[in-house]
């Protein structure tokens, strides 16, 4: 995945100048050697804002992109902080516990430094990351320190991200449409363009002498009778016309992802349905999202920065029927008909993400739409089909709504091993209370139909990147005990 940051970590400790140096010095120390992974040690410990700007003149020499400030004793409160404003980059505050039993000089009262800290970040308005206990040894401060690296790969990757995006929203899925305000507030970058303008690139990569090797990288991917051989040409030019857009496009920005509007025009005009070749540039780290779902393509992103993995974008599409749940959910998994739904969509999900049994095939809502009922299908086909291969998943999605207003959702649950007898790539997913959590989060909150998938529990750093992000409305799955703002209690 080349189109996500590579985090340079670095440490800076600091240190209040009523209190021994050394205490910092020697704690910074026990967490360097204690760290297993890359990590830059600076050498200046920041007692003063001279200090602090050597400090952050040296990690930046470094290249260092996200920082660990360390508070080895009380620490310095302004020259600290100040380190926040000033760093082009994510920043985690953690602190130390006392150590050998020595309470004289072996005393840092770290554990009161950092509510002064924190203070001071809120009086300066800065954001920073604090973990959820932020005190502790070399040991515990190294796990903390593991946990902040794909947060800040995530926060360094949307601040450096642009959205390009083809056409407009489709007149029928005007839930996609949201105020690119939200956009700039994060530091986003957006190119809108039209669908001929991707047409008029598409058709210029005709014959192009890289053909050639993707076809044969896709029929690969696919195995053979998995795939229809004339059509990868024609997917391969697609792949190429996307790809070199982006690097022709990125600008002074470093990383990009799409959302493209898919249908009604596009099968007929270029021949093909661009699923599979959306699902080839997602498990690479670029997302495509479908139907020029803007904020789907940036939830998407965010995803695969996090867990540094593929990522997809599906409809929460379906109920699973009471038959199904009774024959192959009841009893064998610990899910209520209404923790269960299906996912689907027409075929955007990686291969790598799918059970081994995946195909292109057609998609066949356009096909009743787009082609005579009694043919073959001809431009509707390039869906990328099958269930979604089981594991745990998170279910999740940042949005703007119509006031201009940054929301988002995290849900965990797993894709159960349940055969859907349907079309598309789709799944059956279950997820604690989804009942509760679709009426009064995704309804009440009104979220559009379309929801990002992290394969894996990522739902810890998600929470914490949104955060960073500036999102203050963040809402879960809750769990029974606990009900919504609008849950009627009287149900």
């Amino acid at each position: 995945m080349n189109n996500i940051p590579e985090v340079k970590l670095g440490i800076i400790a600091v240190s209040r100048d009523c209190f021994p140096i050394g205490l910092s010095i020697k704690r910074r120390e026990a967490i360097v050697k204690a760290y297993k992974g890359d990590l830059y040690e600076c050498p200046v410990t920041v007692e003063n804002e001279l200090d602090m700007l050597k400090a952050l003149e040296d990690v930046e020499k470094a290249g260092c992109n996200a920082l660990t400030v360390f508070l080895g004793n009380f620490g310095p409160e302004t020259p600290e902080t100040l380190i926040a404003e000033k760093f082009d980059g994510p920043v985690m505050y953690v602190a130390a516990a006392e150590g050998d039993g020595n309470l004289i000089n072996g005393r840092g009262d770290a554990f009161c430094g950092m509510l002064n800290c924190s203070y001071n970040l809120g009086m300066r308005h800065l954001s920073a990351y604090i973990p959820e206990y932020p005190v502790g040894t070399a040991d515990d401060i190294v796990k903390m320190m593991e946990e902040f690296i794909p947060i800040a790969r995530a926060v360094i990757g949307v601040k450096n991200l642009k959205i390009i995006t083809f056409g407009p929203r489709p007149q029928d899925f005007f839930a996609c449409n949201a105020p690119i305000k939200g956009l700039y507030e994060m530091g986003i970058e957006i190119e809108e363009n039209s669908e001929l303008d991707l047409l008029v690139s598409y058709r210029a990569h005709e014959k192009d002498e890289r053909i050639p090797e993707v076809c044969a990288d896709m029929a690969k991917e696919m195995g053979e009778g998995r795939y229809y051989p004339e059509m990868l040409e024609r997917m391969a030019q697609f792949e190429l016309t996307l790809l070199d857009w982006a690097e022709a496009h990125r600008g002074a920005r470093k990383y990009v992802c799409f959302a493209d509007k898919c249908w009604p025009a596009f099968p007929e005009q270029f021949g093909f349905e661009p699923c599979f070749v959306n699902s080839r540039l997602a498990s690479r780290g670029i997302p495509v999202s479908c139907e020029v779902d803007i904020y789907g393509a940036l939830s998407e992103y965010i995803g695969a920065c996090v867990s540094a993995d593929a990522v997809t974008l599906l409809d929460i599409n379906n109920s699973v029927p009471a038959s199904m749940w009774q024959e192959s959910i009841r009893g064998k998994y610990d899910y209520a008909l209404t923790d269960t739904y299906m996912c689907f969509h027409c075929g955007n999900t990686p291969s790598c993400k799918m059970c081994a049994d995946r195909s292109i095939k057609y998609q066949l809502i356009q096909h009743r739409l787009l082609e005579p009922q009694d043919s073959e299908p001809d431009f509707t086909r390039g869906t990328l089909e099958g269930d979604i291969a089981p594991g745990e998943i998170t279910f999740y999605r940042l949005q703007c709504d119509s006031e201009g207003v940054l929301r988002s959702y995290i849900a965990q649950g797993e894709v159960l091993p349940v055969a859907t007898g349907s079309f598309g790539g789709i799944g059956v997913f279950a997820i604690r209370e989804m009942g509760r959590f679709y009426r009064h989060v995704l309804i009440e909150k009104r979220f559009p139909h379309h929801g990002a998938v992290a394969f894996g529990h990522y739902g810890k750093s998600l929470y914490e990147v949104f955060k960073l992000l500036g999102v203050k409305d963040i809402s879960y799955n809750r769990p029974a005990t606990i009900p919504y703002p609008k849950e009627n209690p009287f149900k």
